[in-house]
């Protein structure tokens, strides 16, 4: 069965490349008529249906994507300032300051001297 539509849709598309081809060689100004009169009433039908959906999903979308990109850039643009300015109090502050020994960190003594035996790994 699924031969068959095979054959049927191929010869189908065979007899109407042969129609086009015919259709241009004897009257090539009427094909361009058709495609324009096909292309007028495709923008046609695009436009009515664009204007009579109203509010789509899509457009609705858009908009709060753009919205949030606009929030998310200012507050990006807030981080930065906000860095920027606790960068240079914080280099101006660790300037100011001497390093401080950690006294509740301890150093533990190892075998340091000793080189390890590469053997027994």
């Amino acid at each position: 069965m699924n031969r068959t539509f095979k054959y049927i849709f191929s010869g189908l598309i065979v007899l109407a490349i042969f129609g086009f081809a015919f259709k241009l060689f004897t009257d090539p100004v009427s094909i361009l008529v058709m495609l324009a009169t096909i292309a007028l009433v495709g923008a046609a039908i695009y436009f009515i249906v664009t204007r009579l959906s109203g509010t789509s999903a899509g457009r609705e979308q858009k908009r709060a994507f753009q919205k949030a990109a606009k929030r998310s850039k200012k507050r990006f643009q807030a981080k930065e300032a906000n860095a920027s300015s606790k960068r240079s109090k914080i280099k101006s502050l660790a300037s100011a300051r001497k390093k401080k020994d950690a006294s509740h960190l301890t150093v533990i003594e190892g075998k340091k001297g000793r080189k390890k035996n590469r053997a027994s790994f």
